[in-house]
């Protein structure tokens, strides 16, 4: 019973050592060390961009670069074949006086007769230190010209270009941007002490929002300005 028993407690012993080898190799090795670090989110990207405007008779053409208003690049010419729009953009003014932001600003690119905004269209553009190309997906929405009112486009998952007419002089100055579930309200300034030309033209804002849950439904409510009302962006 003695040599028994010395048997089974020395069996044990081996088994219980066995055990513990086996915990021992099953010990996690660089165990993932927990951090408070968030993870960055990406850049925004500064590649040019297009958006569709007045209901498919005009494209927000979009670049980087100076925000002054005299080194927006301007369109020169516009061309059309087939499902093609080719834009040649105007050389800068070599005098004109630019801050040294970097920043998205939008050009107005008439679309020319004979483009089918229901279909897909490519904008080809070269000029002011910009080229390349790009594909405006087409959609059944558009045909109908907003007839002069305000509408708008976007041109990337957070921006969206607005597109207002008016004095050449005297463009829309955005004072605040409130942002809400379906869409945002932006607010202009207002001076009536500024002179303004009298002339009619497309005068185009660059607006920043958070990327909506549903881009198809979103709203802004414009207020002052003289541009008070509701527009559905396009895309």
């Amino acid at each position: 019973m003695r040599i028994r028993t010395a048997l089974t407690a020395a069996a044990l012993a081996a088994s219980m050592s066995l055990v513990l080898a086996a915990c021992a190799q099953l010990e996690p090795v660089n165990a993932p060390i927990p951090t408070d670090q968030a993870t960055s989110a990406p850049e925004p990207s500064t590649d040019p961009s297009a958006a569709w405007l007045d209901g498919g008779h005009g494209i927000g053409l979009v670049t980087f670069g100076s925000s002054s208003l005299a080194c927006t690049p301007a369109v020169q010419d516009v061309k059309a074949e087939g499902q093609t729009v080719t834009v040649t953009l105007a050389e800068q003014d070599p005098n004109a006086v630019c801050t040294a932001d970097f920043a998205p600003r939008a050009t107005y690119v008439a679309v020319p007769e004979g483009i089918d905004a229901s279909k897909d269209v490519t904008v080809a553009f070269d000029g002011a230190g910009a080229q390349g190309r790009l594909t405006l997906a087409g959609s059944s929405a558009l045909g109908a010209s907003t007839q002069g009112k305000p509408s708008a486009g976007w041109f990337s998952s957070t921006g969206i270009v607005l597109l207002t007419w008016g004095s050449s002089t005297c463009p829309p100055v955005v004072s605040d941007l409130a942002e809400e579930k379906a869409g945002a309200t932006v607010t202009f300034q207002a001076d009536a002490t500024k002179p303004c030309t009298m002339d009619y033209v497309p005068r185009l804002t660059v607006l920043g929002v958070n990327p909506p849950t549903d881009p198809s439904d979103y709203t802004l409510t414009l207020k002052g300005g003289n541009l008070d009302g509701e527009v559905k962006v396009l895309g």
